[in-house]
């Protein structure tokens, strides 16, 4: 059965992306930070799927504990990357720990996972700006960022 580490795993898009994973045959690892998610979530994905759901509360922004984890880890399939920080509000009063978070944070995924992992990354529709053409499109230009936090989803595409 292939094996999945979901980053930011309990929180609401992760959480819904490990339950179709895990009815879909596979197995799941969840790597949540818990900034914006609570323990209960992995108790709820377990109830929805009647399967165990294996989750350590790792912050991607450590290199050291995500080296960790991936040396426990050898025999994962893939990766899917949904641990970012996400209100726009808050990324205006406090840009740098957007900064820190969200480009920080795929810095450290991509340099302490093997290599040969493939990975996806959940982008935001924000890195288009304000498209008067809907909907948008994935081949649309970026447009200048209108906050940080879009700042910090165009850094990382």
């Amino acid at each position: 059965m292939p094996k999945i580490l979901v980053t930011g795993g309990l929180g609401y898009i992760g959480s819904h992306t490990c339950v179709v994973l895990q009815q879909a045959g596979y197995e799941v690892v969840v790597v949540d930070n818990l900034v914006n998610s609570k323990p209960e979530v992995a108790l709820q994905i377990e109830k929805i799927t009647q399967q165990p759901l294996a989750v350590e509360v790792v912050n991607i922004c450590d290199a050291q504990a995500l080296k960790g984890f991936f040396e426990q880890h050898s025999d994962l399939d893939g990766i899917i990357h949904f641990a970012a920080l996400k209100a726009v509000g808050e990324s205006v009063a406090q840009p740098e720990l957007y900064f820190n978070n969200n480009v920080g944070g795929i810095l450290q995924l991509l340099e302490q996972s093997p290599k040969q992992l493939p990975i996806v990354f959940s982008s935001s529709c924000t890195v288009y700006g304000q498209s008067e053409v809907l909907p948008l499109q994935e081949d649309f230009p970026f447009q200048k960022a209108e906050s940080p936090y879009g700042s910090t989803k165009q850094m990382c595409e």
